[in-house]
């Protein structure tokens, strides 16, 4: 641990620059595309998230559900307007819109960005798509975009998304407990990180995983998504 000219232990020394602010992206794999929110996604969101899909997906989120889709369009317009948020329609294997995901709380100073508003309809959740997707954010985020931190943060009762998050390779930090107040009830808050150090094994892990041979012909996983531990 480096020590300075009095003593102290300080963080290892790094050679670092400010980076420019992620931006809205079209990002394509091969079994699902991410693009810019626009308004011509409500009409497929609207089917995707609030007729095929039960009200409880909307349990966690801040807002929703939704009674109709101009209510719906009006929580679309709201994301594409908030400062500071790139949100992106993910189109699964039938091409249609059926879930969003945002970059969020960007910190380019400091190369800190966070994966959050994660949103996926019935048919895209559990899905290669709805991996490859998450996939694609993390490598555009330390890959294009030079960030050193990738954040997942979920109320932390939402086990489902505690699942995914590890499942994915973030690391567990912590709980804020009463950071936020939504929808009238009190959120503890479950952190999770992935740093640019640990994303090429997250990042293997993740393409062998997507790998068309490890799928059969009926598309079921033939082996599941395994993140190594960091050596020591």
């Amino acid at each position: 641990m480096p020590l300075n000219e009095f003593g102290q232990p300080t963080g290892d020394p790094i050679t670092w620059s400010a980076r420019s602010p992620v931006a809205p992206v079209a990002l394509a794999g091969r079994s699902c595309g991410l693009e810019p929110l626009s308004s011509e996604h409500v009409p497929d969101l609207w089917q995707a998230l609030c007729v095929d899909s039960s009200p409880e997906l909307w349990t966690y989120m801040s807002a929703g559900p939704f009674p109709d889709r101009p209510a719906l369009a009006a929580y679309v317009e709201m994301l594409i307007g908030t400062r500071g948020l790139v949100p992106l329609a993910i189109r699964g294997a039938d091409e249609s819109a059926s879930g969003i995901a945002c970059f969020m709380r960007d910190d380019p100073a400091n190369g800190v960005v966070e994966v959050g508003t994660i949103t996926l309809g019935t048919r895209l959740q559990r899905t290669v798509a709805a991996t490859e997707a998450m996939h694609l954010m993390a490598a555009h985020a330390f890959e294009e975009c030079g960030y050193r931190r990738y954040e997942w943060k979920c109320d932390s009762l939402n086990a489902p998304s505690r699942r995914a998050a590890e499942r994915l390779g973030f690391a567990f930090e912590g709980v804020f407990r009463q950071a936020m107040v939504y929808k009238g009830r009190n959120r503890d808050t479950a952190w999770y990180s992935i740093t640019d150090a640990e994303w090429p094994r997250v990042r293997d892990a993740h393409r062998h995983w997507l790998e068309r041979a490890n799928f059969d012909q009926g598309g079921r996983q033939l082996s599941s998504l395994r993140i190594p531990r960091a050596a020591g």
